[in-house]
């Protein structure tokens, strides 16, 4: 068969070795579609067919290619590879700084980028553009978050705090317990401790408990944006919670917050009270939160400070060994809530608590607000400015402090004794017969002391 091409008949010779070069991967071209894709060795075998004589038609029932490609083809002066075709992107490039800071704020979404830049910057494209330009951006975002190096600190240098929050049955009752977490930078060795609320007399307490227990304070401490610690920024300057900036000058160390919508920043304390929740609760029950707290720190002291870390690969407890000694020490100082009054009501069984420890008042003070100081070694308690009692402070935790003047039966006593040689007889309301309030149940201990005092 005879094929023409520019006016000349040509013969078609015959195909060696089946098919010519290496093929495009794409199948021919439908209605709408691309065109092939021709490799470099069908280009130059097509070309050297052309100078062997062989017509369009010839080269195309040969090669499986359109004539249209095939004469595309011949007319390239040299062989240019697969290019797509050019996208709307350059519509994008005078916002493409806005779009990569704005981006992360809005959680990577295509529809509300589209929405700003079409209302606000005068963008004209189409919803796709900005689609396929957000797609790697989200996709950089979630491979840093998957790559992200932890950061290390040394001996001493951080610590990082955190409240989580539980429901756990406390007696016959389901309440909900507040977990102060501090945990050391470096040795992530932790401090645990249950509260019944988050208010800033907790979180003091809380912090000195920690130093106390780690013997020690890290030069700066790392928090999330809670109220107590920190209320907000005014152009670029923070504004601490006052009492809280006392209370870290008084100890000595820096106080640091994570930058908003970066809590991973204080990844260590937050592991902290994962496992504190995972570990620790799970088919535990407990009379009250003093008992909740006496097993937290058991398990602590033999569960958390003697498991190998996942991240250290150490034990917390001998990963300490090398902190301690970075710590600034305590130097004896008095807690900055000995300074501080803290308010009291007193209960039915004239008892405050302070610091898990309860001390006397006088009984007729039931009910009553009074403020408590600490003044060296002792609590002075205090009632519309005059000072109703005086305690050293009790070692250790739980502990009972009563005096015999501060109870009911010191009226009866001192009234037998003032009538006892006149042979009168004590006025009526003086012999300790005033009925008592109703009081709360307690260790049943605690009553036999307090008559022993009485």
């Amino acid at each position: 068969m005879d094929e023409r091409m520019d006016g000349e008949v040509v013969d078609v010779p015959a195909l060696q070795g089946g098919d010519i070069g290496a093929a495009a991967t794409m199948a021919g071209p439908g209605v709408g579609a691309e065109e092939p894709v021709v490799g470099q060795e069908r280009w130059e075998e097509l070309h050297r067919l052309k100078a062997e004589g062989m017509t369009v038609s010839g080269m195309a029932r040969a090669t499986g290619l359109e004539r249209k490609t095939v004469r595309r083809c011949l007319r390239q002066v040299r062989w240019q590879g697969y290019r797509r075709a050019g996208k709307r992107e350059g519509l994008l490039d005078v916002h493409r700084g806005w779009l990569e800071e704005r981006a992360p704020q809005v959680g990577y979404s295509a529809r509300i980028l589209y929405q700003e830049l079409c209302g606000e910057r005068g963008f004209t494209g189409g919803y796709g553009t900005v689609r396929d330009a957000v797609r790697p951006l989200r996709k950089e975002s979630a491979a840093a978050l998957l790559t992200q190096c932890r950061f290390e600190t040394e001996p001493g240098e951080q610590a990082q705090v955190d409240w989580g929050q539980v429901r756990v049955r406390l007696g016959t009752e389901i309440q909900e317990v507040h977990i102060f977490v501090m945990t050391l930078g470096y040795s992530r060795r932790a401090w645990a401790e249950g509260y019944e609320h988050e208010r800033m007399e907790s979180l003091l307490l809380a912090h000195e408990h920690a130093f106390e227990h780690f013997g020690g304070v890290t030069r700066e401490i790392l928090y999330d944006r809670m109220r107590t610690v920190i209320q907000g920024e005014r152009e670029g300057k923070k504004r601490w919670n006052p009492t809280f900036a006392a209370f870290a000058q008084h100890w000595g160390f820096e106080s640091r917050v994570c930058r908003p919508y970066r809590a991973q920043t204080k990844g260590k304390v937050e592991s902290g009270v994962k496992y504190v929740k995972r570990n620790f609760l799970p088919g535990r029950v407990f009379r009250d939160l003093e008992d909740f707290n006496e097993q937290l720190a058991t398990w602590q002291g033999q569960i958390a400070d003697r498991r190998v870390h996942g991240t250290t690969h150490e034990l917390p407890i001998e990963r300490f060994a090398r902190e301690a000694g970075a710590l600034t020490p305590l130097a004896g100082r008095a807690g900055f809530l000995a300074a501080m009054p803290r308010k009291r009501v007193v209960a039915s069984d004239w008892l405050v608590s302070i610091d898990t420890n309860r001390y006397s008042v006088p009984w007729r003070l039931i009910g009553a607000t009074v403020e408590v100081f600490r003044v060296g070694g002792d609590w002075h308690i205090r009632h519309r400015g005059a000072v109703v009692a005086e305690h050293p402070v009790c070692e250790g935790r739980y502990q009972l402090c009563v005096k015999p003047e501060h109870g009911p039966g010191a009226i009866a006593r001192n009234a037998r004794l003032r009538y006892a040689d006149t042979g009168l007889q004590a006025p009526r309301g003086s012999s300790g017969a005033e009925p008592l309030a109703e009081v709360e149940q307690r260790d049943l201990a605690i009553y036999e002391q307090m008559l022993e005092a009485a």
